[in-house]
């Protein structure tokens, strides 16, 4: 039977649990994962959030190269004050690179400026908020690689922070970083989507 697990991934960790180089991986979360787990997506190094791991080798195509389009939710932190032009900017979309350096309009399916972000994340102190810097709350359906920190870095503001808060209607609510929530299967289908 395969098992479905929610994991507030920490900042500067790899989403995998093998590596050939010596980095932070899955297998040094607090909890004991059974044999052949694997992450759904990835969430890079230096991101935080909301990852889906299971035993279900299908699951990935299912959510992510299926022909449903699924909504994925960011808190971000960017460097600097965005102005209202280019926020404007961001909304419509933005061209960015991808594979083989092709140019790629990404366009957000909702983006808000986010005035109190704690009220949508418990977050932990950080420094860099004592610069000027913008937060925004980001919803997407398109998952091409970097494609948030890509489309920030096109408008010139760099991502300091990134946060997966939601994928369809499975949240990170009420799971510390570093900690993990396993759902039975019915449930995972339900909130991931996949039953329509």
């Amino acid at each position: 039977m395969n098992r479905y697990f929610i994991l507030n991934k920490p900042a500067n960790m790899v989403s995998q649990f093998v590596s050939s180089d010596k980095v932070p991986l899955l297998g040094e979360i607090n909890f004991d994962f059974p044999e052949g787990t694997h992450a759904i997506g990835r969430l890079d190094k230096d991101s935080e959030g909301l990852l889906l791991l299971t035993t279900n080798k299908k699951i990935t195509r299912m959510i992510f190269s299926g022909e449903k389009k699924h909504k994925r939710t960011y808190l971000v932190m960017l460097q600097s004050k965005m102005s209202d032009a280019t926020f404007q900017q961001f909304k419509e979309g933005v061209k960015i690179k991808i594979k083989a350096g092709l140019e790629y309009l990404a366009k957000p399916d909702s983006v808000f400026r986010v005035a109190d972000p704690v009220s949508l994340y418990p977050l932990s102190k950080d420094v860099r908020e004592a610069y000027p810097h913008t937060w925004l709350l980001i919803t997407l359906t398109e998952g091409k690689y970097r494609q948030v920190r890509k489309m920030a870095l096109a408008v010139r503001h760099r991502c300091l922070r990134l946060i997966r808060l939601s994928i369809e209607n499975i949240t990170i609510e009420g799971i510390e970083p570093g900690a993990v929530k396993e759902i039975d299967e019915n449930t995972f289908y339900r909130l991931a989507g996949l039953n329509d």
